[in-house]
């Protein structure tokens, strides 16, 4: 009993007690986001002079943040002129809490504690595990819309029917992908080895994913630089603003969260100014680095003190210019990377046109993400001249696919530097021109295992001769030692 595995000792429990524990993990999942943001919203309910609708609305307010968050679009019903206005601006940081949540919620699953482990979900049930999580989390999240809907600020049906589903479908199939390895897709055998298995391999997709990624969060970064640093130079009418809006400590400090609640948005903001779209603050203006068309005047609020006015010459000009500059990079870098895993190693290194391919991919998943963020990081804040407000999702996408392009070249120049070592033929070449010069000796890098583990032939071991005398009487001894001494000799038997 002793050599069993924990696995075969661990209790699993029943199919129907374990689907419903992941359904309820779901429903914990949206309780928590509500919890959290409608504890924030009442605190400042507490704290604010204006009580307006009481706890109600307030948590109301909460519910609304929460399905903003999503992707949902809210519409205000008491506007100035009576109609309705959308507001479809989502908070990127807001956005950021439910997708922990839920990913979370997938971990806990898949990977429980020890005392938890009769929970636990086999690999293979992963989608499984996502489709119970998301049924539990859209009911919530049905009924957080339902309790919302009679506030002046409500959720759009349709927008919230549409967006909730596909944010938590998506979050939730990506996170048990990535936590089991499983694919969501299985592909016949015969199609996936002679098709999917080609040039679309499962090491190249993860390859050009990581490079999609790390492209976009560099050109984000560069672009979180520049909005930082447009804002400290007209800090003056950022505090100025501020002031303005309110004339009590509590509303200014909500009104630093909201700012802090958009500050994602503002790099995705510099990103696209500084790949060269732009963006627009609504009437058909444009503000870009190249051109500045229509009179844009932005609202007042202290994160759009720092948009620039005119087209930037100059130093300006080039700041804007290291968004690309850093994408390519990076993406080529990352790709480069990818093709030679250990530097000088030609054996594990990919060809010409595997790199290209890799860095083709990368290039459409940075477009791809760019414009998602873009998407999330603009929309519409009224019906009139703010219906359009931020970037173009779409442009701006398509844009960062054609800079991501360019990293094709430095990734095959990337590739024959790590595949020829510069450093050692420099070294080299050092010590040949001063002989007395010592060169020190690099230690060997351990080379990264590959996605695919591959069988090894165990070395034979050299079988002793057991028909030998020798052989005999080493088994005969063991065999009266272990007895003790109950058998007799083998000379008795001779």
């Amino acid at each position: 009993m002793r050599h069993l595995t924990q696995s075969a000792l661990r209790r699993t429990a029943p199919p129907g007690r374990a689907q419903g524990r992941w359904f309820l993990e779901g429903m914990l999942a949206a309780g928590l986001g509500l919890g959290g943001l409608a504890v924030l919203v009442l605190l400042f309910w507490v704290l604010s002079p204006y009580p307006d609708h009481g706890a109600t609305g307030a948590l109301r307010i909460a519910a609304d943040l929460w399905l903003l968050a999503h992707g949902c679009e809210l519409v205000r019903h008491d506007t100035l002129y009576g109609g309705t206005a959308p507001v479809g601006l989502t908070p990127l940081l807001l956005a950021a809490l439910p997708v922990w949540l839920l990913h979370r919620a997938v971990r806990v699953t898949l990977r429980p504690d020890p005392e938890d482990a009769e929970w636990a979900a086999a690999p293979g049930e992963a989608f499984a595990v996502a489709r119970w999580l998301c049924a539990g989390y859209l009911l919530t999240g049905a009924a957080a819309a339902v309790f919302a809907s009679p506030a002046d600020l409500a959720p759009g049906l349709l927008s919230t029917a549409l967006q909730l589903p596909l944010f938590a479908v998506l979050v939730t199939v990506v996170s048990a992908w990535v936590l089991s390895g499983v694919a969501p897709w299985t592909p016949p055998d015969g199609w996936r080895a002679a098709r999917w298995a080609g040039p679309f391999t499962a090491e190249r997709l993860a390859g050009a994913g990581r490079a999609a990624l790390g492209g976009a969060a560099a050109c984000c970064g560069v672009g979180a630089l520049l909005a930082a640093g447009a804002l400290l130079l007209h800090a003056s009418a950022a505090q100025g603003t501020l002031v303005a809006l309110s004339g009590d400590w509590s509303g200014r400090l909500a009104v630093l969260l909201l700012g802090c609640a958009l500050a994602p948005n503002a790099a995705v903001w510099g990103a696209a100014y500084g790949l060269g779209p732009g963006f627009t603050l609504g009437g058909g203006s444009l503000l870009s680095p190249l051109a500045v068309s229509g009179e844009p005047v932005p609202p007042p609020f202290p994160l759009l003190a720092g948009l620039p006015h005119g087209t930037p010459d100059g130093v300006l000009l080039w700041c804007t210019a290291a968004v690309p500059l850093a994408g390519v990079l990076v993406i080529a870098g990352l790709v480069a990377r990818w093709a030679v895993p250990v530097p000088g190693e030609r054996g594990t290194a990919a060809g010409w046109w595997g790199t290209a391919l890799t860095a083709l991919l990368a290039a459409a998943g940075t477009g791809l993400l760019l414009g998602w963020l873009g998407t999330l990081a603009g929309g519409p804040l009224g019906a009139g001249e703010l219906a359009q407000f931020g970037p173009h999702g779409w442009l701006t996408g398509a844009v960062a696919a054609g800079w991501a392009l360019a990293a094709l070249p430095v990734a095959w120049a990337l590739r024959l530097l790590r595949l020829h070592q510069p450093r050692l033929v420099l070294a080299g070449l050092l010590g040949r021109e001063r002989p007395g010069a010592r060169v020190r000796p690099r230690p060997p890098r351990r080379a990264r295992r590959p996605a695919w583990p591959r069988r090894r032939r165990r070395r034979e071991e050299p079988v002793p001769e057991w028909h030998t005398t020798d052989a005999r009487l080493t088994r005969w001894s063991a065999l009266r030692k272990s007895s003790g001494e109950l058998v007799s000799r083998m000379d008795d038997h001779r």
